[in-house]
């Protein structure tokens, strides 16, 4: 089963480079975040042409999260739950029954953060701190789990070229790190780097002065798998040639494959 991740940074402006991705990748689950587009005009009609079946969580101009998919899901849950006042979209998580198992994904965009000192970066760890619970409770289900997403965290620094140029970024920050730490020892494993530890493996790449051509990127869309999941785990990959394609995200699809069968 490829489940894959990917902030498309705008769907109605990337929906030639997804449908073009989904042709030649054929996942069977994406989770993508930054839609920037509300649920009525998400541009769905193109996806279920290729087959898709379409579960969105949007909000207009910024932020919302999908999840497409081969299968229509069993349930969908829309919202991280322990902010009732919080209205942005930024979670959203699907069931599927794949044989006699029961496969999680969610779509995750954790809120970057910046400026430091600011509302936005309290905003941030409690965020992670809500998905740390829900995580744990879905953990004791101890079931197969996804937790999917454009996490904007830089765990190490050799999940960036200069991480000294990231010092000052809320992406980087030790109480970031802190949290992202804290999820992995719930039980969580980051399905990269339980395949390679190798340094220079980028998720993003910025648009301005020429990071792409410099490789001047950073690691922050990840995969976190329970250890159910995990035991299924046969590969990992990171679609970098699509950062190369005519108007991309800045983001690239990572895409895990697990034996669920």
């Amino acid at each position: 089963m490829l489940i894959a991740t990917w902030n498309i940074n705008g769907i109605k402006a990337r929906i030639d480079v997804l449908l073009a991705w989904l042709r030649e990748r054929a996942p069977d689950v994406v989770a993508l975040q930054e839609i920037k587009s509300v649920d009525e005009t998400f541009p769905r009609a193109d996806i279920e042409a290729l087959g898709y079946h379409v579960e969105t969580h949007g909000q207009k101009g910024f932020n919302g999260v999908a999840l497409l998919s081969k299968a229509k899901p069993d349930s969908v849950e829309r919202r991280l739950p322990g902010d009732d006042a919080d209205d942005q979209s930024r979670y959203i998580e699907g069931v599927w029954s794949v044989g006699a198992r029961r496969v999680r994904v969610a779509s995750i965009y954790l809120p970057n953060g910046n400026p430091l000192g600011t509302e936005k970066f309290d905003y941030k760890l409690r965020w992670m701190q809500r998905l740390e619970a829900h995580a744990a409770l879905r953990l004791a289900e101890e079931s197969d789990l996804v937790l999917a997403g454009d996490y904007n965290v830089i765990p190490e620094p050799e999940d960036a070229k200069h991480p000294d140029a990231w010092l000052g970024d809320a992406l980087f920050q030790l109480e970031s790190r802190a949290s992202w730490r804290r999820l992995q020892a719930l039980g969580l494993i980051d399905a990269l780097r339980a395949s390679t530890d190798a340094a220079g493996t980028y998720t993003f790449w910025d648009y301005q002065a020429g990071a792409w051509q410099k490789n001047n990127g950073i690691r922050i869309d990840h995969l976190l798998l329970s250890p159910e999941a995990a035991s299924r785990l046969v590969g990992v990959g990171i679609d970098s040639h699509v950062r190369a394609w005519e108007k991309p995200s800045d983001h690239v699809p990572v895409i895990v494959d697990l034996s669920l069968s």
